[in-house]
C-alpha cells in the first residue's frame, strides 16, 4: 500500500472514532424527553444520562498520555473502541435509568481516550509539513459533530427509536476496530515503562474532575451556591485539583503529565484554544435557543441556521491547513478571530424583526471563523513537543479543550437567565398605564381581545398578560444581546495569546531526533 493511501485509511479510522465520541455529545440530547417516557424517569433523574457520559469523559481525557505509556497506543485505541461499541449498544439496550446511566458512564470512560489518540496518530502519521491538513481533517470530526448531533439525534428518534441514537455506533466502531487492528501501527518512538501507578494522582483526579463537571452541568439547575451541595462540591474540586496539581509537577511518573506545559508555545497554544472553547460552545448554545424561543423556530429550521456554519468550518479547514506551511499561522488564527468577532457583531445588533438570513449569515461567518482558528492552534500547539510526549499533550489539550467548553456552557446559560431577569426587572418599572404609550398600547390590547368575545374583565387580564410576555420576550433578547458581545470580547481576549506564539514555524523535514518538537518555533 502506498504511503498515499495508508494515510486516507488512517484518517478515516481515526475519524470515524471521534466523530462517533463527539457526535455521542449531542445527540442524545434531543432524545432525553423519549427516553424519560420509556424508563419511566423523572425531568431532572434523566438528565443523568449526559451528565454521567461528561464527568466520565473528562475523567479519562487527561490520562491518555499515561494510558497510552501503560498499553501502548493501537492496543488502547482498539481497547478505547471496542469497550466503547460494546457500552453504546448497552445503553441501546437500557431497561432502567440505573442500567443506561451505568452504561453512558463507562461509554464516557472509553470515548475519551479516542479523541486524543486520534488527534495524536494523525500527527505522528502525516509527514511534518502536512500536518496542518491533517489537523484539518481531524478537525471536521471535532467540530462538525455537535452541529450535526441535535438534528440527527432528532430524526433518528422521530422515524426510528430513541434506542438507534446508540445503536449506530455499533457497525460503525466495529468497522473502526477493523481498520485499527489492520492499518494502524504502533508510534515510532519509544513508549516509556510505567514502573508503579500513581494511585494518588488518579483518586484526585477523579474527584476533582468529578465534582467540577457537576457543578458546571448543573449549577445553572441548582441555583449554584444557593445550593449547598453545590458549594460543596466546589470546594470538594477546587480542593483536589490543586492537590493534583501539586502532586503531578512532585512525582516521578505521573498520572497526567503537566510538565508538557514547559513547552511555551504548547502552553500558550492550549490557553489560546481554552478561550476560544468557551466561545464556541457558548455560542453553540445561544444560537438554536435564540432562534426557537425568540423568532418561534422549529426544532429543524432552527438546525438549518447552524448548517451554514457548520459548511463554512468544513471548507475553511482544508484552506487553514493547506496554508500553514505558506503563511505565518499567527495571522490564520488572527484572521479567524476577525471573523469570529464580526459574527459576533453581526448577532449583537439583531431585532426580532430579523429574517433568516439575518440570523444565518453571522453564523456562517462565525464558522469561517472557526476553521481558521482550531487547524493552526492545534498544529502549532502538538508541533511544539518532542513525539514522545505527543500522546501526553494531547490529552492535556483536548481535556482543557472539553473544559473550556463545559466552563462556557455554564457560563452562557447563568448569563442568560439571570440578564433576562435583570432586563425584566428595569423594563416593567416603565410598564405603567401613567405613561400614555402604555395606555394606549393597553387599550388597543382591550379593545381587541373583546372584539374577540372576551368579556371586558377577561378582556382586561388578557391584555395585562400580553403585555408582560412582551416585557418577557424583550428582556430575555436584550440578555442575549449582552452575552452576542461578551463573545465577540472573548475572541478579542484570545489575540495576546496569538502574539506569543512567535513566529512561523518550520517544519522538521524528518523524525531522526525524536527527542525534538515536530516544529521548532523561532522567536
Amino acid at each position: 500500500m502506498s504511503p498515499r493511501i495508508h494515510r486516507a485509511v488512517v484518517s478515516i479510522t481515526t475519524m470515524m472514532a471521534t466523530f462517533l465520541v463527539i457526535l455521542d455529545v449531542t445527540i442524545a440530547n434531543v432524545a432525553l424527553d423519549h427516553m424519560r417516557g420509556t424508563l419511566s424517569a423523572g425531568v431532572d433523574e434523566i438528565t443523568w444520562v449526559l451528565t454521567s457520559f461528561l464527568i466520565a469523559n473528562a475523567i479519562s481525557l487527561p490520562i491518555t498520555g499515561w494510558l497510552s505509556d501503560l498499553l501502548g497506543r493501537k492496543r488502547l485505541f482498539m481497547l478505547a473502541t471496542v469497550a466503547f461499541t460494546l457500552t453504546s449498544a448497552a445503553a441501546g439496550a437500557a431497561p432502567s435509568l440505573t442500567v443506561i446511566v451505568i452504561a453512558r458512564f463507562l461509554q464516557g470512560l472509553a470515548g475519551g481516550p479516542l479523541v486524543p489518540l486520534s488527534q495524536a496518530t494523525m500527527m505522528e502519521t502525516f509527514p511534518p509539513r502536512q500536518r496542518g491538513m491533517a489537523m484539518a481533517i481531524w478537525g471536521v470530526g471535532i467540530m462538525f459533530a455537535p452541529i450535526i448531533g441535535p438534528t440527527l439525534g432528532g430524526w433518528i428518534t422521530d422515524n426510528w427509536s430513541w434506542r438507534w441514537v446508540f445503536y449506530i455506533n455499533v457497525p460503525v466502531g466495529a468497522v473502526a476496530v477493523l481498520l485499527t487492528w489492520l492499518f494502524i501501527s504502533e508510534p515510532a518512538t519509544e513508549r516509556p515503562a510505567v514502573r508503579r501507578v500513581d494511585v494518588a494522582g488518579l483518586v484526585l483526579l477523579v474527584l476533582g474532575i468529578s465534582a467540577l463537571q457537576f457543578v458546571l452541568d448543573r449549577g445553572q439547575r441548582e441555583d449554584w451556591f444557593a445550593s449547598s451541595l453545590i458549594g460543596w462540591l466546589s470546594v470538594v474540586a477546587a480542593a483536589a485539583l490543586i492537590a493534583l496539581v501539586v502532586r503531578e509537577l512532585r512525582t516521578a511518573e505521573p498520572v497526567v503529565d503537566l510538565r508538557v506545559l514547559r513547552h511555551p508555545t504548547f502552553a500558550v497554544a492550549t490557553a489560546a484554544m481554552f478561550v476560544i472553547s468557551i466561545a464556541f460552545y457558548a455560542i453553540m448554545v445561544l444560537s438554536p435557543l435564540f432562534t426557537q424561543i425568540l423568532m418561534a423556530y422549529t426544532a429543524m429550521l432552527a438546525g438549518l441556521v447552524l448548517a451554514p456554519g457548520g459548511v463554512a468550518t468544513l471548507v475553511t479547514m482544508p484552506i487553514a491547513g493547506a496554508l500553514m506551511n505558506r503563511v505565518d499561522p499567527r495571522w490564520i488564527i488572527l484572521t479567524g478571530c476577525g471573523f469570529n468577532v464580526y459574527g459576533m457583531y453581526l448577532m449583537a445588533t439583531l431585532t426580532l424583526e430579523a429574517s433568516y438570513w439575518q440570523i444565518m449569515l453571522p453564523r456562517f461567518i462565525q464558522g469561517l471563523g472557526i476553521g481558521f482558528t482550531f487547524v493552526p492552534l492545534s498544529t502549532v500547539a502538538l508541533s511544539a513537543v518532542p513525539m514522545r510526549e505527543l500522546g501526553h499533550a494531547s490529552g492535556l489539550f483536548n481535556f482543557l479543550r472539553t473544559m473550556g467548553g463545559s466552563l462556557g456552557i455554564a457560563a452562557v446559560s447563568t448569563l442568560l437567565a439571570r440578564g433576562g431577569q435583570t432586563h425584566q426587572a428595569r423594563l416593567a418599572g416603565h410598564v405603567s398605564l401613567y405613561e400614555p404609550q402604555v395606555w394606549d398600547r393597553y387599550q388597543t390590547l382591550v379593545g381587541l381581545f373583546a372584539a374577540r368575545g372576551a368579556d371586558p374583565a377577561t378582556a382586561e387580564q388578557q391584555a395585562w398578560a400580553y403585555l408582560y410576555e412582551m416585557v418577557q420576550r424583550q428582556a430575555l433578547f436584550l440578555s442575549f444581546i449582552d452575552n452576542f458581545w461578551r463573545l465577540a470580547w472573548i475572541f478579542v481576549a484570545v489575540v495576546p495569546f496569538v502574539l506569543f506564539l512567535g513566529r512561523r514555524p518550520r517544519m522538521a523535514g524528518t523524525l531522526r531526533d525524536l527527542d525534538r518538537p515536530a516544529a521548532i518555533v523561532e522567536g
